[in-house]
């Protein structure tokens, strides 16, 4: 299992940083896997950030491991109690 230092959290960044991320860890720190993890609105990019990691800048290198949806619960600013989606895209070097 990969640790904490192999996950990228998604979020309001330009798109390309995520996706240098991805690759220097299975790159420069030769990580074996790498999880991208993302909540709400930022799981359409985590999405894109996979793929173009797998499709271009690693073609034939890394694949997908693992997909795994969840929700999460907490409160929001005005104290009500919010139900937010979240994904782990676990990629891996072939």
């Amino acid at each position: 299992m990969a640790n904490e230092d192999n996950s990228i959290f998604i979020g309001g960044k330009p798109f390309m940083n995520y996706v240098t991320g991805v690759v220097i860890q299975f790159t420069t720190k030769d990580a074996s896997e790498v999880i991208i993890k993302a909540r709400g609105k930022f799981i359409s990019r985590a999405v894109d950030v996979a793929e173009v990691s797998i499709n271009r800048f690693l073609k034939d290198q890394i694949e997908v491991k693992d997909i795994k949806i969840d929700s999460e619960g907490f409160k929001n600013k005005e104290g009500r109690d919010v139900r937010v989606s979240t994904i782990d895209i676990t990629l891996k070097k072939k």
